[in-house]
């Protein structure tokens, strides 16, 4: 490394939030710019460790030591190459990623871990700033065609390894423009979508072709294509049936946020001047707190069934495992309050069939399950209540119904060790056949996944594509 004892001499920084209550009036990415020659000294932090277990931590494999000396020597175009080099979308991990990267750092044993999320992100920006980040298009065609079915990050990446590899690659999306829940699912605040635009037009310069505003539902609709990606995630929200679900102003998050990120105000559902509960207490939720807070929402809260987790990491979660521990979200700073340890046991309404409050009450952990207090039930007053309790897998009816691929314990699309499904041809990537994760995952395997079909295809005599994870492979934990 330049510096060796830069981890001795410098701090962690991380960019600055704007003013709770400037950002709360707009829908811009909530962070501040940060310069360049911070970044360099915040890279010079990463300490020569031997065996950098970052690269345990991320999925991908990224080249984090090499990338983080690159930009100390102020080499960021090599850097950003290094960084291209196992990550096709470095903006939308150093936006959205929660960096198990940064839980595995060395220097996290027994200090601030190096602020490898926030390189990341100043690498790509300055590339695409400079001009650095071009159309790769393939040197010559294989004749093969390629069907990749969703475009979320893990459609995304394998769609650009594939057409990078020469094959003719068709991205079917059933909403109007592609990206997924990247475009639908992210609110602006966290990442605006002109990162995403930038993307598709490269891809598109390099001959990859969408097709949005098309549902596959059918294996007719696959035609004549030589390979087949399935990437349509796990999209089968977890439901909460208690007493009163059926009321009006219940609304999955996935229901919530796409019209927000689609109609902004003009969205019929709002939370302006209502009092707002949000059932979940992960990222899905704190994108609903951020979502309700700027729509103007009266009083928000977020219910958490787990208790409180704490601000350090517990022992029961070593590193270099990704600790679950006390974060506080940027939405999280806006507004709203948090309950942890708490059950929704039903729904309150009024005579016209709207949700006018929710009942809980407090549980702890026995006997290895979650058990209820007895006498803390208490009614919160909510018009509007978001759920945001996670996924289930992927939705069966359709087009993996009538492909009749397999599927695992867990409902998702079950998978060998190639990524191919139970249908020759047929493979599958993210979410759809791992459970919901990351996007850092999703990547992973829609690289892994494009690998395995350009194998299967067999078209060139030339080095396989990489592959940065099998379709087994899991969390350190």
């Amino acid at each position: 490394m330049g510096d060796p004892k830069g981890f001795l001499k410098t701090a962690r920084e991380t960019p600055r939030r704007r003013p709770v209550d400037v950002r709360l009036t707009d829908w811009r990415e909530v962070y501040e710019p940060f310069a360049a020659e911070r970044t360099e000294r915040q890279a010079a932090r990463c300490m020569d460790c031997g065996i950098p277990f970052c690269h345990n931590g991320c999925p991908l494999g990224n080249l984090i030591p090499e990338w983080n000396d690159l930009v100390y020597r102020a080499d960021w175009a090599e850097a950003a190459e290094r960084l291209h080099a196992t990550n096709n979308f470095p903006e939308f991990t150093g936006r959205l990623c929660p960096a198990p990267c940064e839980a595995a750092c060395v220097l996290g044993i027994n200090a601030e871990p190096v602020t490898i999320k926030q390189v990341e992100v100043e690498i790509i920006d300055r590339a695409w700033a400079d001009g650095g980040v071009t159309p790769l298009p393939p040197s010559s065609l294989t004749g093969h065609s390629v069907a990749v079915v969703g475009s979320g990050p893990a459609g995304l990446a394998a769609a650009q390894q594939l057409t990078r590899a020469g094959h003719q690659v068709t991205v079917f999306e059933a909403d109007d423009l592609p990206g997924g829940l990247l475009r639908y699912g992210i609110p602006e605040f966290k990442m605006e979508k002109r990162h995403l635009d930038r993307r598709i037009d490269q891809m598109t310069a390099e001959g990859t072709r969408f097709s949005c505003g098309v549902p596959v539902t059918s294996t007719a609709q696959l035609d004549g294509f030589s390979a087949v990606v399935l990437a349509g995630g796990a999209r089968v929200a977890r439901e909460l049936p208690v007493p009163g679900r059926e009321l009006a102003g219940i609304h999955q998050a996935m229901e919530y946020l796409p019209l927000a990120n689609r109609l902004g105000p003009d969205s019929p559902i709002t939370a302006a001047g209502k009092h707002v509960v949000i059932i979940g207490g992960g990222d899905t939720g704190a994108d609903c707190l951020g979502t309700a807070l700027r729509q103007g929402a009266r009083s928000v809260t977020q219910l958490e069934i787990m208790p409180k987790p704490p601000k350090s990491r517990p022992a029961g979660q070593p590193w270099p495992t990704y600790p679950m521990i006390y974060r506080v979200a940027s939405a999280h700073e806006e507004g709203g309050d948090r309950v942890y340890a708490v059950s929704t046991e039903e729904f309150l309404g009024g005579a016209d069939g709207q949700v006018e409050a929710l009942a809980l009450t407090e549980v702890v952990f026995e006997g290895g399950r979650l058990a209820p207090v007895l006498e803390t039930r208490r009614e919160f007053a909510c018009e509007l209540v978001l759920l945001a309790m996670g996924f289930t897998g992927a939705e069966k009816p359709g087009l993996l119904t009538d492909l009749g691929v397999e599927f695992d314990q867990r409902g998702n699309v079950a998978r060998d060790a190639g990524y191919q499904t139970s249908v020759p041809g047929v493979f599958v990537a993210g979410d759809m056949g791992r459970g919901q994760s990351l996007i850092v995952w999703a990547i992973a395997e829609g690289r892994s996944a494009a690998a395995c079909v350009d194998q299967y295809l067999g078209a060139l005599d030339r080095p396989r594509l990489p592959v940065a994870i099998a379709p087994t492979a899991r969390p350190l934990v």
